[in-house]
């Protein structure tokens, strides 16, 4: 499997993935490898499910594919802490989670609309939490899998305006300063005080993205003395400043909307 920007993966069955917001991804099979010419037509049969290849018979694999949207303001924020890419390999609550989705979405059953968004919202949180659990690689959800970290970082995620410093977070993780800012670096994969300014230029981005909040309001929300210091930050983290990012997105909405 090949996803826009990672690099290729090998599924094995029972395997789950999940691509928060993957403009391509392609499947093809190890051996034989696919011609590189092949164009796939995908058939839907009676019962609903399509067919690439051998219209009868049993098939050498089957797969599962579903696509949410998230009905959020909040839906880039969410999106920007979540990897690229996450694979979670024999985990049967989640086997067991898409087969309750895929029965109910082809039943015909009394409110069977919300009993598959509820499904679907325990599948997610459940995606997301193996994922962290299993996951190699650095970043957010290892981070809150992490018992000493995770209270540090709920602490900068729920008072970003607040002056933290590495002591005042080292305790909160109930470690020494040295032991907090390893541990922090390597389970992140970045150090603490730059964890703290992504998060606050994320949060500033939305807030600028939503359109309801001043430069001044942005400023003070996100730990600025001042709307100078919070825009020279904000310029030398985004590459623009704040009034010029806020005016690109309006642009790009307005063409959007034209189109």
């Amino acid at each position: 499997m090949k996803v826009a920007g990672e690099d290729a993966v090998t599924l094995k069955a029972g395997d789950f993935v999940l691509i928060p917001a993957a403009k391509s991804f392609t499947i093809s099979s190890l051996d034989p490898k696919p011609p590189p010419s092949l164009v796939s037509h995908p058939i839907e049969g009676k019962d609903g499910v399509f067919r690439v290849g051998q219209l009868e018979g049993e098939p050498e694999v089957q797969q599962l594919i579903g696509h949410c949207k998230f009905d959020s303001a909040d839906t880039d924020l969410l999106v920007s802490l979540l990897p690229g890419l996450i694979v979670v390999r024999g985990e049967g609550r989640l086997a067991t989670l898409a087969e309750l989705v895929r029965d109910e979405a082809r039943a015909v059953r009394p409110a069977r609309d919300a009993i598959v968004e509820h499904l679907l919202h325990v599948l997610l949180i459940e995606a997301i939490r193996s994922g962290a659990e299993t996951g190699a690689s650095t970043g957010l959800l290892r981070g809150l899998a992490d018992l000493r970290l995770a209270p540090s970082l709920r602490a900068m995620h729920s008072n970003p305006a607040h002056n933290w410093t590495v002591p005042e977070l080292a305790k909160e993780a109930g470690l020494s300063r040295s032991a907090f800012f390893s541990r922090f670096d390597l389970i992140m994969g970045v150090a603490p005080m730059a964890y703290l300014q992504n998060w606050r230029m994320t949060l500033a981005k939305n807030m600028l993205r939503s359109e309801n909040h001043s430069i001044a309001e942005i400023s003070a929300k996100t730990g600025y003395g001042s709307s100078s210091a919070f825009s020279t930050a904000f310029t030398r983290c985004v590459g623009s400043p704040p009034a010029r990012f806020a005016k690109s997105i309006a642009s790009d909405r307005q063409t959007s909307s034209i189109f």
